[in-house]
């Protein structure tokens, strides 16, 4: 209250003040335009100055009262559709969970409409065509969502690439695959999908180009990353060969198998099974020669016994050399059974048939195997001794087979009862 009285007595002192002034000096203000002038003095001037503002004011504040109810309404309009849209995205996300597409596309493509953003609703929606196998409508679904989000080219085409391999559609997800690659370098799911097209592809050059960046962003784990290198490695070099024409001389088939062979990666050229393959494939072109001087040296580097098996399927120009180049290599290793197949073949490419069998035996009793056996029971077989390789090829079949139950066998002479053998009418 004393608050009240205290700017109340101030405002009668500011007026008495004032008034004074306007009696003292009410000043003088002329305005003239043209022919036209007009004469006040100062207070007045200043009072009308201040009406003036007043009523402009009060226009404005009423002029922007009568716009507000409309923007109100627009306010709540909006609010109302994103609602609605919040709950009919959550309505075809769940529909879309529990595997109803058709339900689920409703839902999503009606929210789509009314959402600000739109685009996981049609990106779920296109899904849910998809799997209704609504072709058309998935894809112009996904042109929506790329309309209604530009911005989002790279989400858009993942979505597009996963269809289009689902369709069995695999170049144009491949070229998919591709733009966004070139858009994204280090998206690890593109190039995971990318991955998954070459392979279907059978582009095993594309894959083998690949590996570098899934093993540098790490889209799979080493082991697999390792297999995969080694499956596209292994088709490489058979389509080396098989995509030459028939009329290609050795010379030829052996230049195209040893490109591809100097293309793979430097790890793949140290895998066993993949020099094993590549010593076949130089032997399948015509270069034995070439192939028993690769596989020698490979051997000096690293000792593998199942290269060291291969060693003696070779046949070279100096079966000789052969030989005396596995028995310098007993000096290390006299206890591989592998060597010892290996001398016996090699002994049998120089028909020495008695080191020949010397050597199967020695195979067999470090390690049976059955390629000893059948190798020994053939070379017996060819010798005369029929009865000897007839019981060497049985345990070679015992090896392989297991042992046979025992049963009662008929003799030589004896021969099955025609009678019981006729089906009983």
């Amino acid at each position: 209250m004393k608050r009240f009285f205290i700017i109340l007595l101030l405002l009668l002192l500011a007026g008495a003040w004032l008034g004074q002034l306007m009696v003292q000096d009410p000043g003088y203000v002329l305005l003239a335009y043209k022919e036209t002038t007009v004469e006040t003095s100062l207070w007045v001037l200043l009072l009308m100055a201040i009406i003036a503002f007043a009523v402009l004011h009060t226009l404005i504040n009423l002029i922007g009262r009568a716009r507000l109810p409309a923007q109100r309404v627009r306010n709540w309009r909006g609010r109302r559709n994103q609602k609605i849209a919040q709950s009919k995205t959550l309505k075809g996300l769940m529909a879309l969970s529990e595997g109803n597409w058709w339900k689920a596309q409703r839902f999503l493509t009606q929210a789509a409409e009314r959402s600000e953003q739109p685009l996981i609703n049609y990106l779920a929606a296109a899904k849910a065509a998809h799997e209704q196998g609504e072709t058309n409508a998935a894809d112009n679904l996904l042109q929506k969502a790329r309309e209604a989000t530009p911005k989002a080219e790279v989400a858009v085409g993942i979505v597009q690439a996963q269809i289009q391999l689902s369709r069995g559609q695999n170049e144009p997800a491949l070229a998919t695959l591709l733009h966004l690659k070139r858009l994204a370098p280090k998206h690890s799911y593109v190039l995971k999908l990318l991955k998954e097209a070459y392979v279907r592809l059978n582009d095993w050059s594309g894959l083998t180009h690949l590996m570098h960046d899934l093993r540098r962003h790490q889209v799979l784990p080493e082991q697999q990353l390792r297999d995969l290198e080694t499956r596209a490695a292994r088709h490489l070099l058979t389509q080396s060969l098989s995509s030459q024409p028939a009329e290609a001389d050795s010379k030829t088939r052996l230049q195209a198998v040893a490109h591809t062979w100097q293309e793979l990666p430097a790890n793949c050229t140290h895998d066993p099974a993949l020099i094993q393959q590549y010593i076949g494939l130089m032997v399948e072109a015509g270069s034995a020669d070439e192939a028993e001087k690769m596989l020698r040296e490979q051997l000096k580097k690293q000792w593998d016994e199942e290269l060291v098996a291969l060693y003696g399927r070779i046949t070279s120009s100096t079966p000789h050399k052969q030989l005396d180049t596995a028995r310098a290599w007993l000096k290390k290793h006299d206890a591989s059974a592998a060597l010892e197949l290996t001398l016996g073949r090699l002994s049998m490419q120089n028909e020495h048939w008695g080191a020949a069998i010397k050597h199967f035996e020695q195979s067999i009793e470090l390690q049976p195997s059955a390629e000893a056996y059948a190798e020994l029971s053939r070379l017996l077989s060819h010798l005369g001794e029929k009865e000897r390789a007839g019981e060497i090829s049985a345990l070679g079949f015992d090896l392989v087979n297991g042992k046979l139950p025992a049963l009662p066998l008929p003799t030589e002479t004896a021969r099955p009862d025609m009678d019981e053998t006729k089906p009983k009418l």
